[in-house]
């Protein structure tokens, strides 16, 4: 659509398309309501998919392979020392990516969601203005909203978020190289997840948690 300062009417605007939002945008418009799904992304998707659970476990799929690998051995199958090429994962991992996000941009145009780029704020309680990507602004009004905008990563006082020493949830899974040594802050899921992918990789890895142990609160 053309995007402008003018106002779009939908009967129910979903604001975030993750998991949470997409299933509750595509189950209404499976039962007939006008849909519009507001997402800050260019593809559907959300933290799961591209910053997150989906990522990991591309790389968690790998670590296991060469477990598997080495391994083997006590099957009486002996393999090679394992190779990594750093580029050729990463790219594996944003292949699966994007067929998955293919997926539900299909999925969308089977049941007719209307998808907007672009960060959404509240005007009232049936207007939300909307800052698309390229610097335009437009509005939308809707009869009801779902807010389904996910989670953000918290910063911790002291440490230099933008040193290329420390690596966030999200900057670990880009994957640029594999660190000798590395220490995860935080033994929950998300931790625990990436410091076996880094040590399965040949890090040298210490998890560091707060707690008597390891996934605190699961």
């Amino acid at each position: 659509m053309v995007v402008g300062e003018f106002t779009q009417e939908t009967d129910l605007l979903v604001l975030g398309g993750g998991p949470g939002g997409y299933h509750a945008a595509f189950r209404a418009a499976q039962h007939g309501i006008q849909t519009t799904i507001l997402e800050s992304m260019p593809a559907l998707g959300g933290v799961c998919l591209h910053r997150g659970c989906i990522p990991s476990k591309t790389y968690l799929a790998m670590a296991e392979t060469l477990h598997l690998a080495g391994t083997a051995e006590n099957m009486g199958i002996t393999f090679g020392t394992p190779k990594l090429d750093v580029n050729k994962m990463r790219a594996w991992k944003n292949d699966v990516l994007k067929k998955l996000s293919g997926g539900l941009d299909m999925q969308a145009k089977k049941y007719k969601v209307d998808r907007i780029q672009g960060t959404g704020r509240f005007e009232d309680g049936k207007h939300v203005s909307v800052e698309h990507s390229d610097g335009a602004n437009s509005h939308i009004k809707f009869k009801r909203c779902i807010i389904a905008t996910g989670s953000r990563s918290i910063e911790l006082k002291g440490v230099q978020i933008e040193s290329p020493r420390v690596l966030t949830s999200r900057t670990a899974l880009e994957l640029e190289d594999i660190p000798k040594t590395l220490l995860v802050l935080g033994g929950g899921y998300i931790g625990l997840e990436l410091g076996q992918v880094y040590a399965k990789f040949g890090s040298e890895v210490t998890v560091l948690e707060a707690t008597g142990g390891a996934l605190p609160g699961q």
